[in-house]
């Protein structure tokens, strides 16, 4: 596929005819970024964006479960940082990234929005996914450095846009170009070393998304978007229509770091009476080169907590699980703080072998008695080879929205369940102020 069959098959799928798979795990993905997005709120960062774009992006936009209007653009951005500032959406492996993050915000931006179809409103989403994921794989493999997700994620955004806005082939062409062009190439591992409320450039890659598509509807015109159309990107969409990378996204089970994950894993995996946190001397765990960089010990701030190997182990010693409490009100434990201290991090060659497709961790317990407890190798859950079952995925969403929205979260779980026989707009009323 060439890069003009390429547009006119952006331009020209019809969203509301997509089939049913397609539009069951676009809900999936949906309920998943909502439930992030509430459990979010409670979070510090969510205030900053909140008064932030109120300020600086005025407008007559509602905000993601926020009190406040905003212009299209200040939506994307409130939005893509508000579902950022708690590491527990969806991802992609070879994107090393996260697309529903942005796509989500960018999709409910424009008030073009409050006119489609449930099956529409899902078709949209879906057909982002496609774009973005894309944009991700083929930035990858052409820049030397690793740029946060924004600076691919804006591309899908800037794609639903303008199927929103009605864009010919040329303005989407636009389009995508702009966003590429504007999108925040920001170096992903310098938030790994020094973790803040910067976290993926999610937020202004949505918000670039949206600009891109309404600076294209105004007859700005952008370079052509590289990650597209470059010679050397060919393989990466020319499969655009028939492979849906839609299905190849991971869900995450701890709201934490994606490379924190198989050493949780596998640290569960042990037998409990073996993982007692008062006989665990020191805990070993080998991995590949970036989980280890997830080097924070005693985390000061959520941000930190959500990056940080040691930090996660050490809730999953402690409580057998790793929930937002872990990384949000239980910062000053100092059952947590002793055992993220006696955390020691290998870096396993043959795992740096299988990242970014594959992520692993294994890991050894030093007990006072002298036994040595060992893990077999472990990778994160929710993989489309290991998924999670919609219970699980139906249990993480209550667990992270109910607490914030009340009986509201069982509104929108139900109607996003029967999205097709709804109206956009019906949601969009269910996602305003909690």
């Amino acid at each position: 596929m060439n890069i003009d069959e390429g547009l006119n098959w952006i331009s020209e799928v019809c969203p509301s005819q997509l089939d049913n798979a397609h539009l069951q795990q676009a809900k999936r993905c949906l309920m998943d970024l909502l439930g992030v997005a509430a459990s979010a709120t409670l979070t510090p960062l969510a205030e900053h964006a909140r008064r932030f774009t109120i300020a600086q992006y005025g407008g007559t936009r509602p905000l993601l479960f926020a009190e406040g209007h905003a212009s299209p653009c200040g939506v994307a951005l409130h939005g893509g940082w508000l579902i950022d500032a708690l590491d527990a959406h969806d991802g992609q492996v070879m994107t090393k990234g996260h697309a529903g993050v942005a796509l989500l915000p960018g999709l409910l931006a424009l008030p073009e929005v409050e006119g489609l179809s449930g099956r529409e409103f899902l078709g949209l989403l879906a057909l982002g996914y496609e774009v973005a994921t894309r944009a991700g794989i083929a930035l990858h493999a052409t820049s030397p450095d690793y740029h946060t997700s924004g600076a691919w994620n804006a591309l899908g955004v800037a794609a639903v846009a303008a199927r929103l806005l009605k864009l010919d082939s040329t303005q989407l062409h636009h389009a995508l170009g702009i966003a590429e062009f504007y999108g925040p190439r920001s170096q992903m591992m310098r938030c790994i070393d020094h973790p803040t409320m910067l976290k993926d450039g999610s937020g202004w890659g949505a918000m670039t998304g949206v600009s891109a598509a309404l600076l294209a509807r105004d007859g700005f015109t952008g370079a052509p978007a590289l990650s597209a159309t470059s010679p050397e990107v060919t393989e990466v969409w020319q499969d655009l229509g028939k492979r849906w990378y839609l299905h190849e996204q991971y869900f995450k089970a701890y709201p934490v770091c994606r490379w924190a994950q198989p050493a949780i894993e596998a640290i569960l995996s042990l037998p409990q009476d073996a993982r007692n946190p008062r006989f665990v001397e020191q805990i070993e765990v080998h991995t590949f080169h970036e989980a280890k960089r997830l080097h924070t010990v005693h985390p000061n701030t959520t941000e930190q907590a959500q990056y940080s190997l040691p930090w996660s182990v050490a809730c999953a010693l402690a409580y057998g699980r790793v929930d937002a409490a872990c990384v949000s009100h239980f910062l000053h434990d100092p059952r947590l703080k002793s055992l993220a201290e006696r955390v020691i991090i290998h870096e396993c060659v043959d795992f740096n072998q299988r990242f970014p497709a594959e992520r692993w961790a294994q890991v050894k317990l030093y007990l006072t008695d002298g036994r040595v407890i060992q893990s077999e190798p472990s990778e994160a859950r929710g993989n489309p080879h290991n998924p999670l079952s919609n219970v699980e995925l139906d249990n993480k969403y209550y667990r992270l929205a109910e607490p914030v929205l009340g009986a509201r979260a069982a509104r929108i779980h139900d109607t996003i369940s029967h999205l097709e026989q709804h109206s956009a707009h019906e949601l969009l009323v269910l996602l305003q102020t909690p």
